[in-house]
């Protein structure tokens, strides 16, 4: 009890000081100060190779970072393999890039997009890849969290592809101009509307932006099992470099 006493004391006395200060001043009880904040994530993920990469020992590769969607965050890795490219992997699909797909650990937070380009960084410095060729897409939660980073980091993806993500329309004009753009989406979608992509695309191209837009009449929010059945995306995406 005695070292608690002098320390209440203390404290009081701080207090006292602060109201005779700010009540003589007429000033706000406005306190400045900072605090060093550490925030820590853990990402698994799978890194897919194509078949020719051990061969190819001086040759460098694109590379797809995909970000999967809300139903397959938190649980196990293999909650992956349900939707998008990992699930064409699995099934046998050869594609002629790396893909990087981590898992989102929270089943009910967005994207840590820092925690996200800090595991790609490490992964464009271990692997032979072309920085000039890396290419981004998402679909739902991760289509969002696509958009996201193409705002935030617009000097690093040389392609995007969204499937039925929510976009930050008023960020539209801090995504690199001479970035190609090609956005899916379902007409039924009741989980995210499909005005979400309509209003984006028709302010990037009022801005300038190249935009593919596809639409499938009939389609609710699983737009994702046809967009990345699209052959012609991964042609797309393999042509596009960064500029």
């Amino acid at each position: 009890m005695n070292g608690v006493l002098p320390q209440f004391l203390r404290h009081l006395l701080w207090v006292l000081c602060l109201s005779t200060i700010y009540g003589c001043s007429g000033q706000p009880n406005l306190l400045e100060d900072h605090l060093e904040t550490n925030n820590r994530e853990t990402l698994k993920y799978y890194l897919y190779f194509p078949e020719d990469y051990a061969q190819q020992s001086d040759e460098e590769y694109g590379l797809l970072l995909f970000l999967h969607g809300g139903g397959e965050a938190g649980g196990t890795l293999e909650n992956l393999q349900t939707g998008g490219p990992p699930k064409m992997i699995v099934e046998g699909q050869q594609f002629p890039f790396l893909i990087l797909a981590p898992q989102h650990p929270h089943k009910r937070l967005f994207w840590n997009t820092r925690a996200v380009m800090q595991l790609l960084e490490h992964v464009l410095k271990e692997y032979r890849i072309d920085r000039k060729r890396v290419y981004l897409s998402g679909l739902s939660r991760g289509g969002t969290a696509a958009w996201e980073m193409a705002v935030q980091y617009p000097d690093t993806f040389a392609a995007l592809a969204v499937v039925c993500g929510m976009s930050p329309l008023p960020y539209a004009s801090w995504i690199n101009k001479e970035m190609p753009i090609w956005v899916f989406h379902g007409e039924e979608d009741r989980v995210i509307h499909i005005s979400e992509s309509d209003t984006m695309v028709r302010k990037l191209r009022q801005l300038g932006y190249d935009v593919n837009y596809t639409k499938y009449p009939g389609l609710g929010h699983n737009a994702w099992d046809r967009a990345y059945q699209t052959d012609s995306l991964y042609t797309w995406l393999s042509r596009q470099s960064l500029k």
